[in-house]
């Protein structure tokens, strides 16, 4: 890829105005897992040489302050990730897994790293089974040791550290370690996150019960100042001998002592699993789009082929043309569809199952699915393809949902180097479990529960050592000199796919600035219902999209999509609205 061009021109923005229709009164559909919080308007941040945009104004803050004191973007990406961990701790952290894209504007180089959790060494088929074989129910699996895989994060970070970061490590962990001990307030939306999941046993376990919960058992508040003495210790090691104070000796030994102990559901995690932990340097997925090139994450994520797949249908269809109408929502949608049959069939960790990746972006394969869409009627629930390459052994799809708590955020420093990171505990909270300041997570519930259906295997079922698929799907988009345009994504689950899907083709297509495409009202299918994001304008196409056909929801949508477009000689940051995130720069 070139690198010297840093910058281009934004796309026109005449069809933005388009989304100014009406939004009608409209009762609140059932919410979300992760309830979205209420709309605050969020604007625009301009920026000349650095920017950071985070799911927390404390975590922004944190790297930028990196930015300004010559830190790179690797260095901020620490500090961001550790802040988040301590005031965002329903999300992300060091007991989860991660995802990032690095560019290196020296080089021109991008690269992809794979933090993902993988099973414990003792993990087989039946770890989801119950004796009679049939599947636990999800949040049976999910509370407790069993759900709990190795954490790939904190080896991720420092991974990036060693090969793109500047200041000392110690450095970078100070501002997440004097928050810690000195104390942060609870946000309205970690106040929510405690009292909704207090059904689903953060209090069961005696340790996020002392954090998040009062001595009678009451939530706590917003605006509580909250002290963990007990992170600050963990950051304070790790501080002083790296990675391996978390992957081996008396940490590690806590970790897999509380989750082959817990009370609830004991795990299978082990020393050796812990100390085995390699993060896994991974082919970027990456295809044309208009001008530009679209470059995801690869196996064991679907976001990179399902974000691209998506828009390589899109590519036939004049998405400029139709516009945020219900014709264009319709094939945004339609082409949704079909990106998600792929891939609940076809994609898993690509180290024991072969996915395939060319064949699920080859153009010749897409311009046949493509044939499929149509602007009058909806296709129905999609088959999956016949994509080239393909495995001969017939797959059976694994349609679960699940993926929860997580967090995105986005950096670039002033020489152009930039990181898109997803990371994740998977369901707010993770498996509830607490240790040393941190939360586990539940990660192993992303794999299917049944190893196979009728007779066909699952690829995605457990395997020891494997990696459980993700919808993550951190992205960047260069321009046509190949020089970075936009960096993008968004926690969600599986709703990630269109998220980011509908932010690019916003960005691209629509000739909107990204907080313009961050804030439109959300529209899902992941080859089931079509979902309209209630009370936001895109609800008033119900009418429209059920006429072709679509079953349509209106639901809440808690996407926390953060972006960074380097256009006009400015770095320009959104921050989604549905969440308490900041986009700030110089």
């Amino acid at each position: 890829m070139h690198h010297n061009a840093l910058f281009r021109q934004l796309p026109p923005r005449a069809l933005a105005a388009l989304l100014c229709l009406a939004a009608p009164a409209l009762a609140q559909a059932p919410p979300p897992p992760e309830q979205a919080s209420p709309r605050a308007e969020k604007t625009l941040a301009a920026a000349d040489r650095h920017m950071v945009a985070s799911a927390h104004p404390s975590a922004t803050r944190a790297g930028l302050e990196v930015l300004r004191n010559g830190g790179s973007a690797a260095d901020a990406a620490v500090a961001v990730q550790m802040v988040l961990n301590l005031v965002e701790p329903q999300s992300s952290g060091i007991g989860g897994g991660a995802f990032m894209l690095h560019w290196d504007a020296a080089s021109g180089e991008l690269v992809t790293l794979d933090g993902r959790e993988t099973a414990p060494a003792a993990a087989g088929l039946d770890l989801f089974l119950e004796a009679d074989g049939t599947p636990m129910g999800f949040w049976d699996a999910v509370i407790g040791g069993r759900s709990v895989g190795t954490p790939g994060t904190l080896r991720l970070l420092e991974r990036a550290h060693e090969r793109w970061g500047r200041k000392e490590w110690a450095q970078l962990l100070q501002p997440a370690i004097e928050l810690a001990e000195n104390g942060f307030e609870i946000s309205p939306r970690l106040a929510a996150a405690i009292a909704e999941n207090q059904e689903r046993g953060p209090d069961r376990f005696a340790a996020a019960r002392a954090y998040f919960y009062d001595e009678s058992g009451a939530p706590l508040p917003a605006g509580t100042l909250l002290k963990n003495p007990d992170f600050a210790e963990t950051l304070r090691t790790i501080a002083k001998d790296g990675a391996d104070a978390f992957y081996e000796g008396p940490i590690a030994r806590d970790i897999v002592a509380t989750v082959r102990g817990a009370e609830s559901n004991p795990g299978l995690l082990s020393a050796e699993d812990l100390k085995g932990y390699e993060v896994v340097e991974r082919p970027a997925v990456c295809l044309p789009y208009r001008a530009f090139e679209v470059c995801g994450m690869g196996p064991p994520s679907s976001g990179g082929l399902a974000v691209g797949q998506i828009l390589g249908l899109l590519e036939h269809v004049d998405m400029r043309g139709l516009g945020p109408t219900a014709d264009g929502i319709h094939m945004l949608l339609e082409a949704s569809r079909l990106a998600f049959a792929d891939r609940d069939t076809y994609v898993a960790d690509s180290d024991f199952v072969r996915v395939p990746v060319a064949g699920m972006i080859d153009p010749a394969y897409l311009t046949s699915r493509a044939q499929l869409l149509g602007l009058d009627a909806s296709i129905g629930l999609a088959q999956a393809g016949n994509p080239p390459w393909r495995d001969r052994e017939l797959r059976a799809a694994d349609t679960s949902r699940t993926e929860r708590g997580t967090s995105h955020f986005v950096v670039v420093d002033g020489d152009g180097n930039a990181v898109s990171m997803t990371t994740t505990i998977e369901s707010g909270f993770g498996s509830r479990l607490m240790v040393r300041g941190f939360l586990l997570n539940n990660e192993l519930t992303d794999f299917s529960f049944a190893p196979e259906k009728n007779g066909r295997p699952i690829a995605n079922r457990v395997e020891s050592g494997k990696r459980p698929r993700s919808s993550m799907a951190p992205t960047m988009v260069f321009d046509a000199e190949g020089a970075p345009f936009l960096l993008v994504g968004s926690p969600g689950g599986s709703r990630i796919i269109g998220y980011v899907a509908q932010t690019l083709v916003g960005v691209l297509d629509w000739g909107m600035d990204v907080q313009q495409a961050i804030d439109m009202g959300r529209v899902i299918n992941r080859n089931g219902d079509s979902e309209l994001e209630a009370g936001t304008p895109v609800a008033a196409l119900e009418e429209a999209l059920a006429a072709r056909g679509h079953t349509v929801k209106q639901r809440e949508q808690a996407s926390g999509l953060h972006a960074v477009m380097l256009a006009d000689g400015k770095l320009l940051g959104g921050a989604d609205p549905r969440r308490e995130g900041l986009a700030l720069g110089d």
